[in-house]
């Protein structure tokens, strides 16, 4: 397929305006813009929460914070878009104001899927395509939006793999944080994903702690502080079990997850982040469509993925047995 778009010395937008996770698996498309247009200018538009996950990504030029635009008076987002000096918008999350205010701020190129039906006044190069019945990872359903570019084929995850392996966060002060690392190995367990994913039951995660603690290993309970307080007084008093819920910044939560031992989650922020950085994690999914490993696990190398086969639509959690959580945490840490 001929490149309709060529971005040789052109700026190019990628707005994901969503989670963690999200942005996470949005990356990759940034990576692949510069590796194949050496030469163009890449901006990442998110929430501010997102930004020190797109500083990882060294492809990306420039972030602007949407938060910021959105609190602006509408002809004011308007100048706002204009001054960056976009020749290409991709919304890759899909969002009917921004949509509108790209639109109006006469962008040459804007792109997004076809499913929405404000896209069809709003951007001018629709794709089509689904993810929801979709059997291709996240990450790769991304580069649909990339066929204007020239990217007629889905990467495959191996690639996308190679591709992140340069993300870094920033380094972690030890001088702050050095008196949570004592002796052994140190594992993270998140609990709790904000909603936006199947949990598994925290009592299931204070049995795995305790299996732990009792090997030995040194347990991190991690979470917002709003997510702590609906833990935290439940967790058991164990010398190697430690609540560091609401402890850190989002930066400092990411260099901490980049030097630990392993991590253990649902699909949730957390999880992608250690991924990305090189460390083992253990993800607890759901079979079901559109929630299910395949769409959704973490796109590292280093990924074990335990499923809920049972799981079914209609379940509020996930139901995987702890001493087949604590089995494959003890391959992992042997």
């Amino acid at each position: 397929m001929q490149k309709k778009i060529d971005l040789q010395n052109k700026t190019i937008a990628i707005s994901r305006t969503d989670s963690i996770g999200d942005v996470v698996l949005t990356l990759p498309m940034c990576i692949w813009l510069k590796e194949q247009y050496p030469s163009c200018r890449v901006v990442f538009v998110g929430r501010s929460y997102t930004a020190p996950v797109v500083a990882a990504c060294s492809a990306v030029d420039v972030f602007y914070n949407w938060d910021e635009v959105a609190a602006q008076p509408p002809v004011m987002q308007v100048q706002s878009v204009k001054s960056w000096g976009v020749d290409v918008f991709v919304h890759v999350f899909p969002d009917k104001e921004i949509a509108k205010v790209v639109k109006k701020a006469k962008i040459t190129h804007r792109i997004g899927t076809s499913h929405r039906s404000y896209h069809l006044v709003t951007c001018n190069h629709r794709i089509n395509f689904t993810r929801k019945k979709a059997d291709e990872h996240e990450a790769q359903l991304n580069f649909h939006l990339l066929k204007e570019m020239g990217c007629t084929d889905l990467p495959e995850l191996k690639q996308i793999q190679q591709w992140i392996k340069p993300l870094q966060p920033e380094a972690l002060n030890h001088d702050k944080f050095s008196h949570y690392f004592r002796q052994g190995k140190h594992i993270v367990l998140h609990p709790k994903s904000k909603g936006s994913a199947l949990e598994w039951d925290l009592i299931n995660y204070i049995k795995l702690a305790e299996m732990l603690a009792d090997k030995g290993f040194q347990v991190f309970f991690t979470g917002t502080q709003a997510e702590g307080d609906l833990f935290r007084n439940q967790l058991p008093q164990h010398p190697n079990i430690q609540d560091l819920s609401g402890v850190f910044s989002l930066s400092e939560f990411m260099s901490f997850l980049s030097v630990v031992d392993l991590v253990v989650g649902c699909s949730t922020g957390p999880l992608h982040l250690a991924s990305i950085f090189g460390t083992p994690v253990v993800g607890l999914y759901p079979a079901t469509r559109p929630m299910h490993p395949g769409r959704w696990q973490p796109i590292g190398e280093k990924v074990h993925i335990l499923v809920d086969e049972k799981s079914d639509k209609k379940r509020k959690q996930l139901e995987i047995s702890v001493d087949s959580v604590t089995k494959k945490c003890l391959e992992i840490l042997a």
